[in-house]
């Protein structure tokens, strides 16, 4: 879906280019994670995607078509767009900063009005109760779900995000990047994401991408990237704990056995990941977890060792679906 063919561009007056002849392909319905230092050309390779940036060379190819020649304008409202500070319009309702893309592509009043309802409940915002207020009224959570919700709208197979989550809170990150992740899956959209969090790469990317003085220096899943960081770079970005991120990618219900855990063994869902269950069992000093099936019945459990063995082992693992 998402093709950059040796792409660069060299700034008036710079010394070298911010990116340099890089080649990237986004399969369709993948989210690729664009990471790394300051600088890398990881936001000048993402806007070169809809032009925001004009590549100074190579070519750029969005579902098969050449887009360094087309109409730009054309060109962005085919593209979802979300950025950090979510950027919405102040004076307009949320209903109405859902509605901009569908509303410059001329949908009818009905279509729009029904999009912008369906939208805001995909993102978790009764449209009763946000549609008609202003964007000052609501949390940076709330404001972050509607830019989503926006870039959406007019079901773009593209989606660019610039580092949507950076200014949202800690906590509430961690549940926004999980969700949105959810939903652009389930979507089937095309992703490409800039973040400056591993962790947040890790959870959200299909692909990972990890730049260099604007090279990609490994281009590959999170879980070869964790398993076979390529350099020096790499091994510092993924960090010295990326076993433990490593579990961070499978649920317990990809592990779980049909022994019961003791009647006092903690209880999580089967989706939860493998990294949460072993801080659980730590915390309660417990060899095992219960896991509950989705009516909340034990469907069986997982053990530490069983979690210490998988950790160990070199081969690749299976990633969970949450």
């Amino acid at each position: 879906m998402i093709r950059l063919d040796a792409v660069s561009k060299l700034f008036p007056g710079a010394s070298r280019p911010a990116v340099d002849a890089i080649d990237l392909e986004v399969p369709a319905g993948e989210t690729c994670a664009l990471i790394g230092p300051s600088g890398c050309g990881k936001t000048t390779t993402l806007r070169m995607i809809n032009r925001l940036i004009e590549p100074s060379s190579g070519r750029v190819f969005v579902g098969g078509e050449d887009v360094t020649g087309a109409d730009p304008v054309r060109l962005r409202r085919g593209i979802g767009y979300v950025i950090q500070g979510v950027g919405l319009f102040p004076h307009r309702s949320v209903a109405d900063n859902v509605a901009t893309v569908p509303r410059l592509l001329g949908w009818t009043r009905d279509r729009i009005r029904a999009r912008v309802d369906e939208m805001l409940a995909l993102v978790g915002l009764d449209p009763a109760e946000f549609g008609p207020r202003r964007p000052a009224s609501l949390s940076g959570g709330q404001r972050q779900r509607v830019g989503v919700a926006r870039a959406l709208a007019a079901d773009p197979p593209v989606l660019l995000m610039d580092e949507p989550f950076g200014a949202v809170d800690p906590v509430v990150r961690d549940r926004l990047q999980r969700e949105v992740a959810a939903i652009l899956r389930r979507l089937g959209k095309t992703v490409v994401i800039v973040t400056h969090d591993i962790n947040e790469a890790i959870r959200m990317g299909d692909r990972i991408a990890i730049m260099r003085d604007g090279h990609v220096v490994q281009h590959d899943t999170p879980e070869r990237l964790l398993l076979a960081p390529r350099d020096a770079l790499v091994t510092e970005f993924v960090g010295p704990d990326r076993a433990l991120k490593r579990l961070s990618l499978v649920s317990l219900g990809a592990l779980a056995t049909t022994a019961q855990a003791p009647p006092d063994a903690p209880e999580l869902p089967a989706d939860a990941n493998l990294q949460t269950a072993l801080s659980v069992m730590l915390a309660a000093g417990a060899g095992a977890v219960a896991v509950l099936d989705e009516a909340g019945g034990r469907r069986g459990s997982v053990s530490l060792g069983a979690i210490r063995d998988l950790a160990a082992n070199a081969q690749p693992i299976e990633r969970s679906a949450s």
